[in-house]
C-alpha cells in the first residue's frame, strides 16, 4: 500500500491545506480497509486541522483500540486535548508517546510547547534541547527553544536559535511569526513588522502572525509601546505573581489616597501621583480597543482586525464619546443627570474592552457587560427623570463596576495560566 496513488494524493492535499478533499479520499480508502491505522491517523489529522475535535477524538480512540502501542496516536490525541486547553490530559498523553518511543523529536517539541503555554520556561527549554539532540534541525524544537530563551531573558541566544531555524526553512510562516513576537517583546517593532509580513505572505490565514502584525502596527505609538512592555511583563508571570502585581497596585493606591486625605502638607505632591496611578490602571483596560479604533483609520490596519475587535473598539469609542459629552454638558448646565451620563460612559469602557475575551467561562464577560449596560442605562434614565444623581440602580451599577475588575482579572488570569 505504500505506492497507493490515492494515499500520495492525500499527502499532497494535506500539504496544500485542502483538508476537505483529503478527507473525502481517506473515507473512500477506509470504506475499503476500515481497520487501516494509517488512514485513521490521517483522517483524525484532517479533522484536527479543521477544528472538528470531537470527530478527531472519536477516530483516534478507535485507532488506539486497534493499535494501543502506536505512539503517534497518543501524540495526535495529546494535540486534541491541547486544543481544548486540557493541558493536564495533553501532558499525560504525550508522555505516553515518549514512553513508547523516546527517540522522536516531534514528541519532545510538542511537550515543550505545552510547558511554554503553562509558563514553565526552564522545563520547556530542556525539552526543546532534548528534541534537538535527536534532530538538530527540527523546526518546531528550534522555535520552542527560541521562545523559551526569550522568556528566560536570554535574547541573544533566542535570536541566534530562531535565525538558525530560518536558515533551515527561510519561508516557514510560523518561524517568521515567532521571530516577530520575540522582536516585539524586545521593543524592535519595525523589524517585527517585516517578519509578520513575511509570515502572512506565505500563509495569509496565519492567526499568530495576524495578531502580531496588529500589535506591531499599534506599537508605532510610544504610549502603546509602553503598554506592550507591561503586557509582556504580566504575561510572563504565573498566576500568583500576576495577582501580586494587581493587589500590590491596588494597595499602594489606597495607601497613597489615605495619606493624601490625612496630610494636607503632602496633598499637593500626592494628589497628582494618585491621579496618575488611577489613569495608568484605567488605561490598561481601554488602551487596546482604543488603539484598535485608531488602527481602523489605517488603510491596511483595518483589514487585520477581526469582527469582535472591531465591535469592541466601537463600543469603547462610543462610551468615550458619552463620557466626554456628559462632562461638557455638566459643565455647561451644572445638572447632575449629565454627571451620571458621564460616569456611565466612563465606567462602561473597561467591560466593553474585554467583553469578547477568551475565557473558559464562555460568554460570561459578555453577559456581565450587557447586564452592566442595562443597569447603568436604567440608572441614567431614572437620574434624568428625577433630577437626582443617585438611585437604587446607581448603587447596583457601582457595585457591579467594582466587582467587574476582580471578576475579569480572575477569568483572564485563569485563562492565561492553564
Amino acid at each position: 500500500m505504500t505506492d497507493n496513488p490515492r494515499l500520495s494524493r492525500v499527502t499532497i492535499l494535506l500539504s496544500q491545506q485542502k483538508y476537505k478533499e483529503a478527507g473525502q479520499i481517506l473515507r473512500e480508502l477506509l470504506a475499503e480497509e476500515p481497520y487501516d491505522i494509517r488512514y485513521l491517523t490521517l483522517l483524525a489529522e484532517v479533522h484536527l486541522q479543521q477544528g472538528q475535535l470531537d470527530n478527531a477524538r472519536q477516530i483516534i480512540d478507535n485507532a488506539i483500540g486497534l493499535a494501543p502501542d502506536e505512539p503517534h496516536l497518543f501524540y495526535i490525541k495529546s494535540r486534541i486535548a491541547a486544543e481544548e486547553d486540557n493541558y493536564d490530559e495533553a501532558e499525560k498523553l504525550i508522555q505516553q508517546s515518549i514512553t513508547l518511543n523516546p527517540y522522536d523529536a516531534d514528541y519532545f517539541a510538542f511537550l515543550s510547547s505545552i510547558k511554554l503555554s503553562r509558563k514553565q520556561f526552564k522545563e520547556a527549554l530542556a525539552l526543546a534541547e532534548k528534541a534537538l539532540e535527536i534532530d538538530a534541525q527540527h523546526l518546531a524544537a528550534l522555535n520552542m527553544r527560541s521562545t523559551a530563551l526569550q522568556k528566560l531573558n536570554r535574547p541573544e541566544e533566542s535570536f541566534s536559535t530562531i535565525e538558525g531555524a530560518l536558515r533551515e526553512d527561510p519561508n516557514n510562516p510560523y518561524t517568521h511569526a515567532n521571530y516577530g513576537w520575540g522582536l516585539l517583546e524586545k521593543g524592535q517593532y519595525k523589524k517585527a513588522l517585516q517578519h509578520f509580513r513575511e509570515a502572512l505572505k506565505h500563509d495569509p490565514n496565519n492567526e499568530y502572525a495576524r495578531a502580531g502584525m496588529v500589535e506591531a502596527m499599534k506599537a508605532t505609538n510610544l504610549i502603546y509601546r509602553l503598554f506592550l512592555k507591561y503586557a509582556f511583563f504580566m504575561g510572563n508571570l504565573t498566576a500568583k505573581y500576576q495577582w501580586g502585581v494587581i493587589i500590590g497596585f491596588y494597595v499602594a493606591f489606597r495607601v497613597l489616597k489615605s495619606l493624601e486625605r490625612n496630610n494636607e502638607a503632602l496633598r499637593p505632591f500626592l494628589a497628582p501621583l494618585t491621579l496618575l496611578i488611577a489613569i495608568l490602571a484605567f488605561s490598561t483596560w481601554v488602551i487596546t480597543p482604543l488603539s484598535n479604533l485608531l488602527l481602523r483609520l489605517n488603510p491596511y490596519g483595518q483589514f487585520l482586525l477581526n469582527r469582535e475587535q472591531k465591535i469592541s473598539s466601537n463600543f469603547v469609542g462610543g462610551s468615550l464619546l458619552v463620557f466626554l459629552a456628559g462632562v461638557v454638558l455638566y459643565l455647561i448646565t451644572r445638572q447632575d443627570p449629565y454627571l451620571a451620563l458621564a460616569g456611565f460612559g466612563f465606567a462602561m469602557m473597561p467591560p466593553f474592552s474585554v467583553m469578547f475575551a477568551t475565557t473558559r467561562s464562555k460568554h460570561l464577560l459578555l453577559i456581565y457587560t450587557i447586564a452592566m449596560a442595562l443597569v447603568g442605562g436604567a440608572a441614567v434614565a431614572i437620574s434624568f427623570s428625577t433630577g437626582e444623581l443617585f438611585n437604587t440602580f446607581t448603587t447596583i451599577f457601582l457595585i457591579g463596576f467594582v466587582a467587574f475588575q476582580f471578576v475579569a482579572n480572575y477569568l483572564m488570569i485563569r485563562e492565561d495560566n492553564r
